[in-house]
């Protein structure tokens, strides 16, 4: 059973392909943005590696697994259906790991 003072840290780390990280940096911002527009999303952010390589970051917090499914869902259907999704932009395989965080290290009274 799911402790109430639990969430889901969704992490990721990848890299675009040379000459298309405008492109990709882009549409990571709009699925970020599409995260923290989905029901159960409590914070979603991209950024970029300080040294200006076309490193980027993604992380997102979820109330739950069913909310992390569910934003996965939306980003599928609505959005790589359209633009056919970030994975010829990448110069390889990103990282991605879902890690458990104690509701206990957020400040959910200042965004």
């Amino acid at each position: 059973m799911k402790s109430k003072n639990m969430f889901w840290l969704e992490t990721v780390v990848c890299s675009a392909r040379k000459g298309v990280d405008a492109r990709l940096e882009r549409m990571l911002e709009a699925r970020q943005e599409m995260r923290r527009r989905t029901e159960g999303c409590v914070r979603a952010w991209a950024s970029r590696s300080i040294d200006g390589q076309p490193m980027f970051l993604l992380q997102a917090i979820y109330d739950s697994e069913e909310s992390w499914h569910r934003s996965a869902k939306r980003i599928a259907e609505e959005l790589d259906s359209r633009d056919g999704g970030i994975e010829t932009l990448l110069g390889g395989p990103p990282l991605v790991g879902i890690f458990a965080l104690d509701g206990k290290n957020l400040d959910l009274e200042n965004p």
